[in-house]
């Protein structure tokens, strides 16, 4: 059984305490936001005790709201609370490099070959693992979140509106901040007794600018300086998704397929489909699939060398916003918490996020064991078919093994990835 993470002092975090615990999470971060999320609260609220399960809560309700990826950005503010800014840059980065690095070499095996079956019969394995992560999420965050009727009422209607009505995720988060802001603002009169940091709005201003330039700047120099129009392309449209894109990386997908397949024709629908799969099923945030986008744009254009370009363009001009939310909002999270209705509006988004766990959950659940998977719209109503001739039942076999191995005996994380993903590699040959 795989230990838990021991720390010398829970309230005295050491920089080398600090890389080892985020690489491990940067290295084990497969499967979306949910599993992802459930990790962390393990190690950094049950495991560590960095974090105490208000602030690990009221982090992730302030992330839901901001655009890109919200567990690189939990991470990052988990960081940023232990070490400040220096903290949260270890964090950030180690939560997004190693999927990055995965991800540009995929994408490089990818352009030149286009055939990872291998690698495809191993993450099948991974994908069985991953989908008891998500259950297991569902379970930990809903014994939180879930501690009144008005609770429950949100995460059902938020999994209604999401995985049913199709409704948009900023709106979901919207209406359920704005139903915690009005009528659940008296059930927080406790929570002004906490302490948080007083907060200035002059480091804010400064924080902005400077974190705007950092993100401008080489972007800006690039496209004065560069004969190639495509990496310049590359980093303004990107630039513009990072500040629109709310909801993960399925918005992402909604808001630039049709753009980068028929406006600039980097890619075909085919490739698309391509990218988010090897993003799920490669560790790191699944906005991946931007990597995955601008190194094959960039590679068409000009090969390895500008497609290495095009892909760390396109990470520059993602996730440095990501780091520049967090380091600008952060400092409010407990400010916000103290007051009765912000904290009100918190504690229904952290609601809302289990229904939104729960939609995960079972569409991961429904793609992993059936291979054709097929909506159906009644309506406004839209309902999710799989064909049962096309259930895989080697999928079933790990979903099984790793729920024994993970629910029952408790073991680590690590070893059950390993352990299906080998078993998958095993069954490829019955």
């Amino acid at each position: 059984m795989e230990k838990p993470i021991k720390v010398s002092n829970p309230n005295q975090q050491s920089f080398s305490e600090l890389i080892n615990v985020f690489l491990k999470i940067g290295l084990l971060s497969f499967g979306g936001p949910a599993a992802q999320i459930s990790m962390m609260h393990r190690i950094l609220v049950d495991e560590t005790k960095w974090l105490k399960e208000k602030q690990f809560l009221n982090a992730l309700s302030f992330c839901m709201f901001l655009p890109g990826p919200e567990a690189m950005q939990l991470a990052t503010y988990a960081g940023w609370r232990l070490k400040g800014i220096l903290g949260g840059l270890i964090a950030g980065l180690l939560f997004v490099l190693p999927g990055a690095i995965v991800m540009l070499g995929l994408a490089i095996i990818y352009a030149y070959y286009g055939n990872l079956t291998i690698m495809n019969t191993l993450f099948l394995g991974i994908k069985a693992a991953v989908l008891i992560i998500v259950i297991e999420a569902l379970l930990r965050v809903s014994k939180k979140a879930l501690k009144n009727n008005e609770s429950w009422f949100i995460a059902i209607a938020a999994f209604i509106g999401i995985f049913f009505l199709k409704l948009p995720y900023p709106l979901i988060v919207l209406a359920a901040a704005l139903y915690g802001f009005f009528c659940m603002a008296k059930e927080q009169k406790d929570v002004t007794e906490s302490k948080h940091q007083s907060v200035s709005f002059q480091r804010t201003a400064s924080t902005i600018i400077i974190g705007g330039l950092i993100w401008a700047l080489p972007f800006a120099a690039l496209a004065m300086m560069s004969s190639n129009p495509i990496l310049t392309d590359i980093g303004s449209f990107f630039s513009k998704l990072a500040v629109v894109t709310f909801g993960g990386a399925y918005a992402v997908l909604a808001y630039m397929g049709q753009d980068v397949v028929s406006q600039y024709g980097w890619l075909n629908p085919g490739q698309m489909m391509d990218g988010l799969g090897l993003a799920e099923t490669t560790p790191g945030p699944l906005i991946l699939v931007t990597e995955f986008v601008g190194f094959l744009a960039a590679f068409k254009e000009g090969g390895i060398w500008l497609g290495v370009s095009g892909a760390l363009m396109t990470l520059w001009v993602t996730f440095v916003p990501c780091f520049l939310w967090i380091f600008a909002g952060a400092p409010y999270i407990e400010w916000i918490s103290a007051q009765p209705r912000l904290s009100g509006a918190l504690n229904a988004i952290t609601a809302a996020v289990v229904g939104v766990i729960l939609n995960l959950s079972i569409w991961f659940g429904l793609h992993v064991f059936f291979a054709k998977v097929t909506p159906t719209s009644y309506g406004p109503v839209t309902l999710w078919q799989p064909d049962l001739a096309t259930l895989n039942w080697q999928v079933v076999a790990l979903f099984i093994l790793c729920a024994v191995l993970l629910l029952k005996f408790h073991w680590g994380i690590t070893r059950v990835l390993l352990i299906s993903a080998a078993a998958a590699f095993g069954l490829s040959f019955i």
